[in-house]
């Protein structure tokens, strides 16, 4: 039996993505309509943005550990977060997690190890974006790493606040990102990662100038891959 995959969410589009993708690409390999059992906690998420306001991390942990302790009660084996921004709190979490996690810009930057990439641009919340979750992870596997102008960073940072997590996806914020991206490009980046997980409702491998690190499939997808190969090392 494939392990109980527990979704701590943050924002609705991210989390749904994620859940999405698991429910859907289960089935290529375990069967039609098969997928892992998954469960979700949502806070709401004024309470993360409340505390990322106060640049409270600690605060922030506590949300996340909140919901790692209601998932482990609900059977879950191992937990994901389909949130970029608030993995910065995750080495508050660790140490009295109840269940152990996939690190979503681990995966990342090992996918980009893998696709051959070596100067990766960074897209994301403010929060994401100034702090060391993918540079540190991108660093520690010998890939350099371009992030956003501070304007840049702002902008990018109001669009998916005001607009992605609220379902707002407008013609002018795709055109946005698409010249952020271009830019990076032009500072010799060849590839990007969608680092906040409603990025990828705007921006994909067709529109953008650059391949595209999907953080949300890939933490899905790398979720799945932990649920199977469990599964089938029990057999």
């Amino acid at each position: 039996m494939a392990l109980h995959i527990g979704i701590v969410a943050c924002s609705a589009e991210g989390a749904a993505l994620c859940y999405r993708t698991i429910c859907v690409e289960g089935a290529a390999l375990l069967g039609p309509h098969a997928h892992p059992e998954v469960s979700m906690h949502t806070p709401s998420l004024a309470d993360y943005v409340a505390h990322l306001d106060r640049n409270d991390w600690p605060a922030v942990g506590e949300l996340m550990l909140a919901s790692a302790h209601k998932l482990a009660r609900m059977g879950a084996d191992f937990l994901i977060c389909p949130d970029n921004t608030i993995h910065q709190a995750l080495p508050h979490v660790l140490p009295r997690s109840p269940l152990p996690w996939l690190h979503i810009a681990e995966v990342a930057a090992q996918h980009a190890v893998e696709r051959g990439y070596r100067r990766i641009g960074i897209t994301g919340t403010k929060w994401l974006v100034d702090n060391e979750v993918y540079s540190e992870n991108l660093s520690a596997r010998g890939l350099q790493h371009v992030r956003p102008s501070p304007a840049e960073r702002d902008e990018c940072s109001r669009i998916i606040m005001d607009e992605l997590v609220c379902s707002q996806f407008t013609p002018q914020s795709v055109v946005y990102f698409q010249q952020v991206i271009a830019r990076m490009k032009d500072q010799g980046c060849d590839a990007v990662v969608l680092g906040c997980t409603e990025i990828p409702l705007i921006i994909n491998e067709g529109n953008s100038a650059l391949p595209t690190l999907d953080s949300t499939r890939l933490l899905a997808r790398a979720a799945l891959k932990r649920a199977v190969e469990s599964r089938a090392k029990a057999a």
